[in-house]
């Protein structure tokens, strides 16, 4: 089937790329893989040679059948494909309740430029899983591996870094992808902390919070923080002149579990 460009389907094709995701994803025999966007299943035939229990949601009806039929044909049973928009999927429902307990689940996709960002928000919804892998656009995987102070960090790196070790692999030039893309794209794994800096349910109050702040991005925080005095924010421990992008993650959620109490 050809790519469909409503979809920003582009194709990975280079073997030795998708060894190396699978590598990253360390998927273990018997062990639920939630893969995005399975294309062809140039990805899910690796997962599957490691043994691993698929579960694939593929948007394009056309390409769910060809994969499926597939399947059927070689009567594979680690296989489940769920045709249907992953963001609308409910990706909980379709783990087994048993790898609940303990995270035994993980998620993998080359997922969509243009659906990056609530992809990954709908990857980190409790019960979290024990490891993502996706490949996305260069520069969205550098927003996210942004540490404090640099050009490219903002409220999504904050966002994925209070919940998430977040490593940015290894980069993926165009010329793997059937059609090749216009930019590079990367390969990030997060793996989410043993104790998140938030709660679930301060998650999107966080993300209010700085998208709030960085609005402001060339204030000073005594400006930025809604609701925030120099005074107030001295006595917290903060500089009240500095910027918001100089703060690292765990400043950000001080300062809104802070700003909620004022």
């Amino acid at each position: 089937m050809r790519p469909n460009k409503r979809l920003g389907q582009h194709f990975l094709a280079d073997l030795n790329i998708l060894g190396r995701i699978a590598d990253a994803l360390d998927p273990k025999p018997g062990e639920t893989v939630i893969e995005v966007g399975p294309g062809h299943g140039s990805l899910t035939e690796v997962l599957l040679a490691r043994g691993a229990k698929v579960i694939a949601i593929e948007k394009d009806r056309g390409l769910a059948e060809e994969l499926g039929t597939r399947n059927a044909e070689r009567g594979t049973a680690g296989l489940t494909v769920v045709p249907g928009d992953a963001l609308d999927v409910d990706w909980h429902v379709l783990v087994p309740r048993s790898d609940f307990r303990v995270p035994r689940f993980k998620i993998v996709g080359n997922i969509p430029y243009n659906i990056t960002s609530p992809l990954i928000e709908k990857a980190l919804t409790p019960p979290l899983p024990e490891r993502i892998v996706f490949l996305m656009q260069l520069e969205v995987a550098r927003r996210i591996a942004a540490p404090p102070g640099s050009k490219t960090y903002g409220g999504l790196s904050i966002g994925v870094q209070a919940q998430c070790r977040v490593e940015q692999l290894f980069t993926v030039l165009p010329g793997s992808f059937r059609p090749p893309p216009k930019v590079k794209s990367a390969v990030v794994r997060l793996t989410p902390l043993d104790e998140p800096l938030v709660r679930p349910e301060e998650v999107a109050a966080l993300r209010a919070f700085v998208t709030a702040c960085f609005s402001r991005r060339r204030k000073q925080l005594h400006n930025a923080v809604p609701g925030a005095t120099a005074a107030g924010l001295t006595a917290l421990g903060f500089d009240p002149t500095a910027r918001p992008e100089t703060l690292a993650p765990q400043d950000f959620v001080r300062l809104l579990r802070w700003s909620q109490q004022l």
